[in-house]
């Protein structure tokens, strides 16, 4: 909230919110009302009056810190910047798995305690802060699972979050059970998309294969498909994407194998929301490569540059003196 008192004959013309590890006077900041949004992920929802409200999308662990509201007004000296800002802080959920041996297959008969941590965590042990998933649904309610007297039905894929925030979820642990007595190749295999299947560009995206199989499963392949063609871009249980762009749109499905058999998973299609300037793919296998670079987009590519030099130069004119008071929240 920023004071009347503080714009008293002054009106604000630009806003700014910044991050510490950036300088909270000069930037660069992660939102600048004079260039829009520097990112996707950030959202200005105020205005320049009464309200500097900040939404952030798809929180990630690189986001905690102190940030800093700065508005400019159109006084020589109307440089303002609240300090103290206001601190973000990321919930990291980790799971500790307590079992017999440190073997990564576990038999039929077996007991394993699986304990979700939260490193922002109070002191307070509330059993029903945390909520257990298995493949993606809810099973149990408490900090620690216990599989006891284990069966080939709790292999899967395990997650745990906070009750109250179950969009925040730990990293996946995949648990295989071997029966004694069943042998079969991989069965019910599916894929699960995180966060979403949906997202802006410049996030990062998961996809997870699961399956269930006796003996477990030796072998995941990841694969895309590029207009007729099914083109293998992966061999492990997760595949990762770090920034997706428009490039990453597209259908995708993997495959679970041992030595009983194989089977794919249904189909997902990951759509990225948001213009990406250059699009550039290769893929080896086929001997093919695009590159999609716009003349418009080169040219606003050009322009940004022009601006944020400009925008550097004034920069070292900015008076030192800076007001400061403290912005409410």
């Amino acid at each position: 909230m920023i004071t009347s008192a503080a714009l008293s004959g002054q009106k604000v013309q630009s806003v700014l919110w910044g991050h510490e590890r950036n300088n909270i006077y000069h930037g660069p900041f992660i939102y600048d009302s004079e260039l829009n949004n520097i990112t996707s992920r950030f959202h200005y929802i105020g205005n320049k009056h009464h309200n500097c409200s900040f939404k952030i999308h798809q929180v990630e662990h690189s986001d905690a810190g102190e940030y800093t509201f700065r508005f400019i007004t159109d006084s020589e000296k109307g440089k303002w910047t609240g300090k103290p800002g206001s601190t973000l802080k990321i919930v990291n959920l980790t799971m500790i798995v307590t079992k017999p041996s440190e073997k990564e297959t576990m038999k039929e008969g077996d007991t394993v305690n699986v304990t979700c941590v939260n490193s922002c965590d109070d002191g307070r042990k509330r059993s029903s802060e945390f909520i257990w998933f298995k493949d993606g649904e809810s099973i149990i309610e408490g900090p620690v699972l216990h599989l006891i007297n284990m069966s080939y039905t709790n292999s899967g894929n395990y997650t745990c979050s906070l009750k109250t925030h179950t969009g925040t979820t730990s990293g996946v642990k995949h648990i295989d059970v071997e029966s004694l007595t069943l042998r079969n190749g991989p069965k019910n295999t599916s894929v699960s998309v995180k966060p979403s299947a949906e997202v802006d560009a410049g996030n990062n995206v998961t996809l997870i294969c699961s399956s269930h199989a006796n003996p477990p499963v030796e072998n995941y392949t990841w694969y895309k498909i590029y207009d007729n063609n099914i083109i293998a871009i992966g061999q492990k249980l997760e595949h990762h994407f770090k920034e997706v762009t428009q490039g990453d749109n597209g259908q995708y499905f993997c495959r679970a194998a041992n030595k009983h058999g194989s089977q794919n998973s249904s189909v997902v299609t990951l759509k990225v929301e948001g213009k990406t300037k250059c699009e550039i793919f290769f893929t080896a296998e086929q001997h093919l490569s695009k590159i999609n670079l716009h003349y418009a987009a080169l040219q606003s590519l050009i322009n940004c540059i022009v601006t944020c030099r400009v925008r550097q130069m004034d920069s070292h004119n900015d008076d030192e003196s800076v007001i400061y008071t403290t912005v409410g929240r």
